[in-house]
């Protein structure tokens, strides 16, 4: 009988072992150590026409993620002077390529969060992918926290769970309304009529429609409105369409690559109006615009952040050394900015909460106004639906390459090239 209770005694034990090692039994030291981690998830347009827009997003949560995990007492932004949150938790992050398509984008939304069981969510520069990958989370009870998006659509669904950093293209389009103004006063710049060029789009389309309403609401005639496809080879129809209107001021929601063929574009049409001002990336984009090299000059467009606002934004400089290390060189512009709050944001919220119960750091997000060093305004507060009431973004003209401040008069490092050089002046 003894010899058979211990042979029963060793199979329990192998049993015990085996379960342990299956992860069926009860876990203890280091596995407990080993699952201090928050695992986020990012969906950025990593190829695609976007694709250097997107990867310099994913790059800048990366910095903030680095930034919370890591002790840096140099760094004067939250949660730098410690390491990691909650007493230890280190934030894992996992990636994916939306490829700036929104099924694709969805699709990935729900691979993170059923099949990699990420925590919570971070994206996606597009607009058209933020829209189905937030009502992926907000279906599973999941933060989304959107860096860049713009469409102002995406903060008017009622959600619990998405929040948005940036200023949006309702804001936007207003700002640039008060830019014609203020040039027509400043300047008797004479401009009365308006051109819109927008990709076909969430967020092209809302651009459009926004701006169409700032203008009316402003005096200005709208006088062509010229929709394109994303990721179009040729946009010789659309410019010549907008040339044979000659609107005195366009508005363009263009991105990435697009915005590089359509300024070729117009340039080759021999178009200019007498000023242009743009939504988003594109515009924003420093490598963009050192590609088009002089071409770029004289246009416009609205930013969070550019170099050029270092003198605002002196605790930038320490993050955009890290980030400048994942990019090649390549600093901080206005949406990757964002995306790197969104996560500087949310681990915050996380802290302030004490909890990873997500209840409990939505309530954190809603109750809060978060120190905010990376955003212009130097603070977020998110109203209901999401939105980050304290956004706020220059407008900048590019002049030798620069992005020079304009508008708001009072920010302004630079005065106003108006009209345009023409491209035979140049």
């Amino acid at each position: 009988m003894s010899r058979q209770v211990s042979r029963l005694n060793r199979w329990i034990v192998c049993l015990a072992v085996l379960a342990l090692l299956l992860g069926f039994g009860p876990r203890v030291g280091s596995a407990l150590a080993a699952e201090k981690v928050i695992k986020i998830g990012t969906i950025f347009p990593l190829t695609g026409p976007v694709a250097t827009a997107g990867q310099r997003c994913q790059a800048a949560v990366q910095t903030a993620v680095e930034i919370i995990n890591g002790k840096h007492p140099d760094i004067k932004v939250p949660l730098a002077k410690q390491e990691g949150i909650l007493k230890g938790y280190k934030i894992v992050l996992v990636h994916a390529d939306s490829q700036g398509k929104p099924d694709v984008g969805k699709a990935e939304a729900e691979r993170l969060l059923n099949q990699e069981g990420v925590w919570a969510l971070i994206g996606s520069y597009n607009s058209a992918v933020s829209k189905p990958a937030s009502f992926v989370a907000e279906r599973m009870k999941r933060i989304f926290m959107c860096g860049s998006s713009s469409s102002a659509a995406l903060t008017q669904r009622d959600m619990k769970y998405f929040f948005r950093l940036a200023p949006t293209d309702a804001t936007e389009s207003v700002d640039f309304v008060e830019v014609l103004k203020w040039a027509n006063k400043k300047n008797k710049a004479n401009i009365k009529t308006l051109g819109v060029i927008y990709e076909n789009s969430e967020f092209g389309k809302h651009a459009a429609e926004e701006a169409k309403k700032a203008a009316a609401a402003g005096g200005f005639k709208v006088v062509t409105d010229v929709p394109f496809t994303p990721g179009a080879t040729n946009l010789n129809s659309e410019v010549q369409t907008l040339k044979k209107a000659n609107p005195d001021a366009v508005f363009g929601a263009v991105l990435g690559a697009d915005y590089s063929l359509w300024v070729r574009t117009m340039k080759q049409a021999n178009f200019l109006p007498r000023i242009v001002i743009n939504y988003c990336s594109g515009y924003q984009d420093p490598v963009i615009a050192k590609q088009l090299g002089g071409d770029a000059n004289y246009f416009m467009g609205s930013s969070g952040y550019s170099p050029q606002f270092a003198s605002l934004m002196p605790e930038v400089a320490a993050v955009e050394k890290i980030f400048k290390a994942k990019t090649g060189g390549v600093p901080f512009d206005g949406n990757s900015i964002q995306e790197a709050v969104a996560m500087l944001v949310l681990a915050q919220a996380i802290e302030k909460a004490g909890s990873l119960d997500t209840e409990k750091v939505v309530n954190a997000l809603n109750a809060n106004t978060w120190d905010s060093p990376l955003s212009l305004g130097g603070k977020v507060k998110f109203a209901k639906g999401g939105q980050n009431i304290l956004a706020k973004s220059i407008v900048t003209q590019l002049q030798d390459g620069q992005y020079k401040r304009i508008f708001p008069e009072k920010m302004a490092d630079a005065k106003i090239v108006f009209p345009m050089k023409p491209w035979d002046k140049r």
